[in-house]
């Protein structure tokens, strides 16, 4: 039997060690992917800049449609990430040489989200997605129509990681919107950087490219330098100005205070979005598909009744019942009600709810029927939402109450 040195078997135990934390849980080693190449000095030459004002990993907007919008999941929200401070852990910490920094991040099971098209960090999803979108993102107005986002979803964005850091509206209820200028310092431009779970449940770790010049912190009255080998995920909107925009209009007025003047602003509202950018639930008796919007209702039930959930639940019943009416609180539970959903055709769902203007609602549109057992998990998801304050869409418009 071959025997090995004492000095290499602590090698050995050393790299295991390293390789897993206390709860088991997989962790990235030194050799992290952060972009396709995957080459820093590819990124940082100016001829590979997709804006003037720097390369993708300086995650600019020169206009609100830059922000092509999605749906699907999961993905990670680094838009308050930075302090160390606060109710959870958001640090952002630099490595060693300063080029990035480990980002503590909220897990965002399913929703809706939005992708910089300036910072896409794959050079080929990003050339391919303003082939179709234009360079400005203006193209790609509706749901899933930008190439980036079937990446995203499919989790193929960026080798070596499956989740990837977007810009969504969930938790500004809880967390708020606002704006805080900084000059010219290292930040973290986190948006489509590769994550990985960590063993803090709804927590993600982002490895963010670092980039040096001036930035907004996406809330207000900030310190731009936080010390400890700490920065902000930030990202930079030349001009801006600490004043609210329309499309926060809808948000509470803590929430919409000094919003930043570069945040996602579509012309119509978004289904099954969150806050002020999403379409109104159904209501019975008068929300209605146009009889020019040519959806095919034998799809849309086609699409709920076949994409099932591991226990048989077909998800996107149980993720209606949820989703639209969630808060920061109950992710949870938004990861039970769509689990297995990102991987299904929702497409004529999606275009339902968007000829009828309306969110979580196509299976009313539709009268799609859920099966019992689907009923069952329904009416254990509305009675969760309760318990944790949250009203579910049963109490609101009586639709999709389950059964016991």
């Amino acid at each position: 039997m071959k025997r090995h040195s004492p000095a290499l078997l602590l090698i050995l135990a050393m790299l295991l060690a390293a390789g897993c934390n206390g709860n088991g849980e997989s962790q990235p080693a030194s050799g992290i992917v952060h972009f396709v190449p995957n080459s820093h000095a590819f990124w940082s030459n100016p001829s590979n800049w997709t804006t003037s004002f720097g390369p993708a990993y300086a995650d600019i907007t020169l206009a609100s449609s830059n922000f092509v919008p999605c749906r699907g999941g999961p993905f990670a929200l680094c838009y308050y990430s930075g302090p160390s401070s606060g109710p959870e852990d958001l640090s952002c910490t630099l490595t060693a040489d300063g080029n990035y920094a480990n980002c503590q991040c909220f897990d965002i099971p399913y929703g809706v989200y939005f992708v910089d098209i300036n910072a896409i960090l794959n050079h080929e999803v990003y050339e391919n997605t303003i082939a179709q979108c234009g360079a400005d993102g203006s193209l790609c107005a509706t749901l899933n129509s930008a190439p980036v986002c079937a990446n995203v979803n499919q989790k193929n964005l960026i080798p070596g990681s499956s989740i990837y850091s977007t810009f969504s509206f969930d938790c500004v209820p809880e967390n708020g919107l606002g704006l805080t200028n900084c000059s010219n310092a290292p930040y973290a431009g986190c948006m489509t950087a590769p994550c990985f779970k960590t063993g803090q449940a709804g927590i993600v770790k982002c490895s963010c490219p670092v980039f040096n010049g001036p930035y907004q912190v996406g809330q207000n009255d900030q310190a731009c330098t936080l010390g400890d080998d700490l920065v902000w995920s930030a990202a930079y909107q030349p001009a801006a100005t600490p004043t609210a925009t329309p499309v926060m209009s809808a948000l509470s007025a803590d929430a919409r205070a000094d919003a930043p003047a570069a945040v996602p602003s579509p012309g119509a509202c978004l289904p099954d979005a969150p806050g002020g950018l999403g379409c109104p639930l159904y209501v019975p008796g008068t929300t209605m598909l146009p009889p020019d919007s040519d959806v095919d209702c034998a799809k849309v039930c086609q699409e709920y009744h076949s994409c099932l959930q591991p226990k048989g639940a077909q998800a996107g019943f149980t993720c209606d019942a949820t989703l639209c009416t969630d808060e920061c609180n109950d992710r949870d539970l938004v990861s039970t009600a769509c689990s297995g959903l990102a991987g299904c055709d929702i497409s004529e769902i999606v275009k339902a709810e968007t000829a009828a203007q309306c969110s979580c609602c196509a299976s009313q549109l539709c009268e799609c029927d859920p099966s019992a057992k689907t009923n069952k998990a329904i009416f254990a998801l509305d009675q969760q939402q309760r318990e944790r304050g949250i009203t579910p869409q049963c109490d609101i418009n009586g639709t999709l109450c389950g059964s016991q």
